[in-house]
């Protein structure tokens, strides 16, 4: 037969007693409650000073039997009065141990007797909650994204391709559902960088399209880390979001479209200057003359009277013209000439200046004389 006289002790809720109308019901019970909850306190306070009493004097007869022990073990004419005072204490410390056990009992039966109420009817057994979520990863190296990049990439290239292609909603999650591992940072930035590199080769309406794909894939990873899931596992949600989205969510997909776009472009552009840059400098360097120097830089630097003279391609003017200059002047110019490729000595010049010579003024010299013999011949 079930006892139920264990529920005879059930101190009742605040809430259940009937107050008169005139008094304030919310005040007594919080009133009740909190007295209540002081009373727990105070038996609580109680029995906490009473465990650290007796605690205490444990600890005061096990040092006073170990002392003993000792002085028994010595066996010394002059420690007797000290073993007798100490069998003293110890019998007093018996007696104080027995009398915070009695009082420990006592407490222990009151609180047993006391009626259960709403704050101790009932406690915890356990207390777990338990989320399914992604575990934080370790971060990644540089060298290891690049290799889990370049590795994905070869395995799933054509997917990726074919999934940057598609425009409708509805294809596109139906085909990341037939795909569910392309939906990763991998995806996303394969489909930056085919951007970037449709933009440079032109195919601006192709870029655009990609581009489209590409923003797609960055909502759904933005959606996962907000929602620490993987990123499998709710790519739908972000499909069932967009295709029921209000105007102002449309309106900030639209807006990072077009902001990527513009991204795009800027970095083709400095891609292109890059590039143009880099043919420029093997261009110079496949210019460079026998000294080093740039043909076209040297013929920008040279004073007009000598450029018109390679314009022209006229050996005759460019001799008045080198026996009209200041002789230092014109000796630096047709060095840097030499040096670029822009005038090439005839042989017997160049073999002198092979030799140690001064190849600029071996040259100027040439010039002159051609020059001085030229004039000396004319009537």
């Amino acid at each position: 037969m079930v006892d139920y006289s264990v529920w005879d002790h059930i101190e009742v809720s605040d809430d259940e007693d009937e107050t008169h109308p005139n008094i304030d019901t919310a005040s007594l019970f919080r009133w009740r409650h909190q007295a209540r909850v002081e009373r727990m306190e105070q038996f609580q306070k109680e029995k906490e000073e009473l465990d650290k009493g007796c605690r205490e004097c444990k600890r005061k007869l096990a040092e006073c039997q170990k002392k003993m022990k000792e002085l028994e073990v010595a066996d010394q004419e002059s420690g007797k009065g000290e073993l007798e005072r100490l069998q003293a204490e110890a019998q007093q410390l018996k007696n104080e141990e027995k009398s915070w056990e009695n009082k420990l009992e006592e407490l222990r039966k009151k609180e047993k007797n006391m009626p259960w109420n709403v704050d101790t009817l009932s406690k915890d057994g356990f207390s777990k909650s338990v989320f399914n979520v992604k575990p934080e990863e370790k971060e990644e190296t540089e060298e290891q994204k690049e290799k889990k990049h370049k590795t994905f990439v070869e395995r799933n290239e054509k997917q990726i391709k074919h999934f940057g292609m598609l425009r409708r909603w509805d294809d596109s999650q139906k085909y990341l559902s037939d795909n569910p591992h392309l939906v990763c940072e991998e995806t996303a930035n394969y489909l930056v960088i085919w951007c970037i590199d449709l933009e440079v080769e032109e195919k601006h309406a192709l870029m655009e399209q990609v581009a489209h794909q590409t923003i797609v894939m960055q909502f759904i990873l933005e959606l996962a880390k907000s929602l620490k899931v993987d990123p499998r596992a709710c790519f739908r949600q972000f499909f069932t979001k967009i295709k029921t989205a209000d105007q102002q969510y449309m309106e900030g997909f639209n807006d990072e479209l077009e902001a990527f776009k513009e991204r795009v472009r800027g970095r083709a552009k400095v891609r292109i200057e890059k590039a143009m840059k880099e043919y420029e400098e093997e261009e110079r360097q496949k210019r460079l003359g026998p000294g080093g120097l740039d043909p076209v830089e040297v013929y920008e630097s040279l004073p007009p009277e000598l450029q018109k003279c390679f314009d022209v391609k006229d050996v005759q003017m460019l001799q008045d013209t080198i026996s009209k200059m200041d002789p230092t002047e014109a000796k630096y110019h047709m060095q840097r000439c030499i040096d670029s490729g822009l005038w090439v000595p005839n042989a017997k010049t160049a073999e002198g200046a092979e030799k140690g010579g001064d190849g600029a003024e071996a040259v100027y010299e040439e010039i002159k004389k051609e020059s001085g013999d030229e004039e000396k011949g004319n009537p």
